[in-house]
């Protein structure tokens, strides 16, 4: 019997590293995903990859518009009946600029994908999810702490922790959770499109210098994040709600 036989879950996000790789954890504990990405061909891959048969549904959407996460929340109800875990994962970096050179826009499409996505993932799903749910919310390191030139990242993953904290409170009635998986650097092209930039401000390689600052000395794989998601998603984390769980080597010590 797996830590989530039967369990309907919803995994924004999908086709990327950390998403992939948490719901294959899922399925391979016997859960039932839906995989919810922006790209047609990654989530077909993705899916192909997880080889869940019919356990595992594909949806594209646009995270940051209301109509789109309706659609998907209202496919995952229409194939597998209410929802019971809500990863809700997606998101962007942004640029990496001084704050009087950052460009509003690009603020603003970092919010929209970082937070409210979020916000619309809850408003949307929280009225088809069972009792006993998880909801899941990926923030990072940089939601405790920061640096220079970050700062649509930073004030979008800081701002997931007040979200988080407030649907906490809301849905323990329901008995729901609400938590936050907070990441340090991952190893994938997603974290190595951000060192790239982050190597030409700081003036060498951007994987090496972050690594100093990793008690642990090196960068996590998706697989590790992914098993703390799936405790989080699982009723082995029945009594932890409105939390921040990190996974990051010892880097917010």
């Amino acid at each position: 019997m797996g830590l989530m036989d039967g369990k309907v879950c919803v995994v924004t996000g999908g086709a990327g590293s950390l998403g992939l790789a948490s719901a294959a954890a899922f399925v391979g504990e016997g859960g039932k995903v839906m995989l919810v990405d922006r790209d047609d061909d990654k989530l077909a891959a993705a899916a192909k990859s997880l080889g869940g048969g019919d356990n595992v549904a594909t949806c594209a959407a646009n995270v940051s518009e209301s109509g789109d996460v309706k659609r998907y929340v209202d496919e995952t109800v229409a194939k597998w009946g209410k929802i019971d875990v809500l990863f809700s994962n997606a998101g962007i970096v942004g640029d990496i600029k001084p704050i009087h050179m950052y460009p509003e826009e690009v603020f603003d499409a970092v919010m929209a994908v970082n937070v409210k996505a979020s916000y619309l993932a809850c408003h949307h799903a929280v009225p088809h999810m069972n009792e006993g749910g998880s909801i899941i919310f990926t923030s990072s390191i940089v939601g405790f702490t920061s640096d220079p030139g970050i700062v649509g990242y930073a004030t979008s993953k800081h701002a997931l922790v007040g979200l988080m904290r407030t649907v906490a409170k809301e849905l323990a009635p329901q008995n729901i959770r609400a938590n936050i998986i907070a990441p340090g650097p991952i190893d994938n092209s997603f974290q190595l499109d951000v060192e790239d930039r982050l190597g030409k401000i700081v003036g060498r390689d951007g994987t090496e210098f972050l690594n100093e600052h990793i008690p642990m000395g090196r960068h996590g794989s998706p697989e590790e994040v992914a098993k703390m998601v799936l405790f989080l998603a699982s009723d082995q984390s029945s009594f932890s709600t409105g939390s921040v769980f990190h996974a990051d080597g010892g880097m917010n010590v």
